[in-house]
């Protein structure tokens, strides 16, 4: 015997919204913009797919909504440049492998990684977002050549890729501190002068 679902508010939490945008960071980090489905969200969220519309209208509209970086240039920037310029590259690997260590923080940004591998719309925001709010701001802070910060931030594109999207072992398993030393000493070479 199915059971009817009755129309209106589904029991337990009150704030649904926040829940299919959660489901749908899981989903987006999962399978990416292409292939995360609005149905697929709702079944994450365990709502009805009507819902998600009456919500977020697209499923660009909520891909816009869910992959708000839960780190901000106005917090990464001071971070990163407060301290002696010969320990930014610690810093720099520290700071990205802290905030991807947690899957609350790195779901997002990788969702937005592979997003942008499939979908041009996705690659030009997060290219214009790295671009005009990160790399261009830090370069000019620095006093470092555009070139500089782009391979930096080129190389850590490819540790997450390397530890969180294709999952390659060691990189994927290996203790943030054995990374973090060595990578930093790399990272460093771009900012010197």
């Amino acid at each position: 015997m199915t059971v009817k679902r009755r129309p209106g508010r589904r029991p337990g939490s009150a704030d649904t919204r926040g829940e299919i945008l959660s489901a749908a960071r899981k989903v987006f980090a999962e399978k990416g913009f292409d292939k995360a489905t609005v149905r697929g969200i709702a079944r994450e969220a365990q709502v009805d797919p009507a819902l998600v519309h009456h919500y977020f209208d697209t499923k660009d509209r909520m891909f816009t909504e869910a992959m708000r970086l839960p780190v901000t240039p106005e917090l990464v920037i001071p971070t990163l440049l407060d301290g002696p310029r010969e320990e930014l590259g610690r810093r720099l690997v520290t700071m990205i492998l802290t905030v991807t260590a947690e899957a609350e923080t790195r779901e997002p940004m990788i969702a937005l990684i592979r997003s942008a591998m499939t979908n041009e719309q996705a690659a030009q925001m997060f290219k214009e977002f790295v671009t005009r709010a990160l790399l261009s701001r830090v370069a000019e802070e620095l006093g470092v050549p555009h070139l500089r910060i782009e391979a930096a931030f080129a190389q850590m594109f490819g540790v997450l890729m390397a530890r969180y999207v294709l999952r390659l072992e060691p990189m994927a398993s290996a203790d943030p501190e054995e990374l973090i030393d060595l990578l930093a000493p790399t990272i460093q070479r771009y900012f010197v002068e």
